[in-house]
């Protein structure tokens, strides 16, 4: 997938609307923290976290995403901070993030297990990740997310890598998405909440 292209589309790919499972479990990240998004692409989930007074970083491999991201941040007058790298070599820190946001991160494998690792460290004592993923079924139901089951992750993948967070709730589950023209019908999908003790 060559991302800049995909972003260069007209308008929001995935739309301008926050992500269901992120709107809905936002009450879990502490209020007015420092959240990295990653894979954050054209600005909807950052623009939405800006909004309810999080200091947002938005990463992301491709640089026409987040230019649409700064772009959306503007009109709807919030700042968010941009960092276009690839998550294979990204560095999030230490004890840095009071939340870390994944919505649709899909990443080999390998780069998956390191990035989970990292998150574990970088978030501060009481930081919170919360995550959606499509899961390897995805691939049944061909409504969004990458055509490769080793870009995709299951709940019991997540338990083993994000060893050192408390799980408040992490399951699997089919649910129905509609996020612009790539995220369109019943979705087969994996949410977790996690805090770090």
């Amino acid at each position: 997938m060559n991302w800049n292209e995909r972003y260069a589309e007209p308008g929001f790919v995935y739309g301008t609307a926050p992500n269901d499972f992120l709107a809905q479990h936002v009450g879990h990240l502490p209020a007015g923290g420092d959240v990295l998004s990653l894979a954050e692409g054209e600005g909807r989930n950052a623009v939405f976290l800006a909004q309810r007074g999080f200091r947002v970083t938005a990463v992301d491999g491709s640089a026409v995403g987040l230019e649409k991201a700064r772009q959306l941040a503007a009109t709807s007058g919030v700042e968010i901070e941009t960092i276009v790298s690839d998550l294979a070599v990204f560095d999030l820190g230490v004890d840095r993030w009071d939340g870390v946001v994944s919505i649709w991160c899909h990443v080999p494998s390998a780069v998956r297990a390191r990035l989970h690792r990292a998150t574990v460290a970088a978030l501060r004592p009481g930081g919170v990740l919360l995550l959606e993923s499509y899961t390897p079924k995805q691939l049944e139901h061909k409504t969004g997310g990458p055509p490769s089951a080793d870009l995709l992750t299951t709940r019991a993948e997540l338990e083993h890598q994000l060893r050192g967070l408390g799980f408040v709730s992490c399951e699997e589950k089919t649910r129905e998405v509609h996020e612009g023209k790539y995220h369109n019908g019943m979705s087969a999908v994996v949410q977790l909440v996690a805090r770090k003790r």
